[in-house]
């Protein structure tokens, strides 16, 4: 891990992004922490590092831990019945054409 000011980083931000390879680059402005560079090396990263910032996801999360604590979770055949009744009802709206 690197650390170095935004002064800095702005004038060679082509090295400190080759310096990710090694590990994050923390920038700092006087002095304190304000962000990080960090590498990414598939779309699965940039989803992963897009998802874990989310705060819309993090909301949905915790609604559901919440929902489950208070109101039981489903069961594993309960869950997969569910797959498969959802499935079967979207198979068979697409199967169904619409009137000409």
């Amino acid at each position: 891990m690197k650390i170095a000011p935004v002064a800095e980083v702005k004038a060679r931000l082509s090295s400190f992004l080759e310096e990710t390879v090694h590990g994050p680059v923390i920038i700092t402005r006087n002095g304190h922490a304000i962000a990080a560079l960090v590498a990414v090396s598939d779309d699965d990263d940039i989803e992963r590092l897009l998802l874990a910032h989310s705060p819309r996801l993090r909301q949905l999360l915790e609604q559901a831990a919440t929902r489950v604590a208070e109101e039981g979770g489903l069961t594993h055949e309960q869950f997969w019945a569910q797959v498969d009744a959802d499935a079967a009802l979207a198979e068979d709206i697409s199967s169904k054409t619409l009137p000409e």
